[in-house]
């Protein structure tokens, strides 16, 4: 089953747009995820997320890099970046996206030129 976690143990519910990019030669890429309203803040505190944590049955992608969107003040969204260095990395990625998204009922729409 693949999950998305900010904390170990706490599965996140909200469905992330989810932004890619790729190197023209293909060895690198990015992926940002954006989280509008997710359960973990839901907590009170940020304090609780330690990175995301993308798991499936081949084991986890994690990544370090998430922000906290604040509007008045309260936290209303969060942005995690993952950023792939190899086309090892990416092809992993991809194959966790592919079950996310099946799990999910998530397509897949290229972005205007």
């Amino acid at each position: 089953m693949a999950k998305i976690q900010f904390s170990k143990g706490l599965d996140e519910v909200v469905i992330p747009e989810v932004r890619l990019t790729r190197s023209r030669t293909g060895d690198s890429g990015t992926a940002t995820f954006i989280f509008t309203n997710p359960k973990i803040l839901d907590q009170g505190s940020t304090e609780d997320i330690t990175g995301m944590y993308l798991s499936d049955e081949e084991g986890e992608i994690v990544t370090r890099e998430v922000k906290a969107k604040f509007v008045n003040g309260k936290p209303e969204a969060l942005e995690a970046l993952y950023v792939m260095k190899s086309a090892q990395e990416w092809e992993r990625f991809m194959r966790f996206m592919e079950r996310y998204a099946e799990e999910n009922d998530l397509g897949l729409s290229k972005a205007e030129k």
